[in-house]
């Protein structure tokens, strides 16, 4: 009874293959039979999986595109804008080398030049005494000039300005946040901010005269304090 149930479903399974695919088994002997069944499942089977493999790959590049999407967009929105010529100033708060805090936002209403340096800069230290003059000649007029030293010892500042006989308000920045927040790629670098705190010029590099007025520089920051 076993034996003849059995043989009836082989038998059903055959018909059903026939049926399916007449063609492709007329005259071929039971074992070829079985051989082309066999095979007609597994290539159904292999057919699936591709599919389910395929799906897969998609859906993992669509997950990974998002990622990196977001990943820039996040990117972007943490990166501060550029400083750029008509921008606000940012501010900033440093200690002062002769004691006491800096702050830009306390010369509002004056013109200010901003200067990153180095007491190991050459060309900080050949344009600084003509720095000096200039300060010097704006005496009595809405005018300032912050140098924020990013030199990690301050004895080092201390000899710099002594030896140049400088007087201006120097700055002390040895973490170089103000360097940082100002987007310097090295010293010096100078920033002319209007009365209103605005930046007016970036200046990168050294100034050969800052005292000479024939200097586009000098003459801006000369129309910028004379300006209401």
């Amino acid at each position: 009874m076993l034996l003849c149930f059995q043989q009836r479903s082989e038998e059903d399974r055959l018909s059903s293959v026939r049926q399916t695919f007449p063609a492709s088994f007329t005259g071929l002997p039971l074992m070829d039979i079985d051989e082309q069944t066999d095979k007609f499942y597994s290539d159904d089977v292999e057919e699936n999986w591709s599919s389910k493999d395929a799906v897969l790959a998609l859906v993992a590049f669509v997950v990974i595109a998002a990622i990196a999407v977001g990943a820039y967009f996040f990117y972007q929105s943490t990166e501060p804008a550029p400083l750029i010529e008509g921008s606000v100033a940012p501010g900033f708060t440093l200690p002062l080398l002769h004691g006491g805090s800096g702050r830009l936002s306390d010369y509002r209403g004056q013109v200010v030049l901003i200067n990153l340096w180095a007491s190991w800069c050459d060309p900080c230290k050949q344009e600084m005494p003509s720095m000096e003059r200039l300060y010097q000649s704006m005496k009595g007029k809405p005018f300032v000039i912050l140098a924020a030293s990013v030199d990690a010892n301050k004895s080092d500042v201390v000899q710099f300005v002594n030896q140049l006989g400088l007087t201006f308000p120097i700055l002390l920045d040895p973490g170089k946040n103000v360097f940082n927040l100002y987007q310097a790629s090295g010293q010096p670098e100078s920033f002319i901010v209007d009365k209103n705190g605005k930046i007016a010029k970036h200046i990168i590099g050294p100034l050969n005269d800052w005292n000479d007025q024939q200097d586009p520089n000098v003459q801006l920051i000369y129309q910028l304090v004379n300006s209401r």
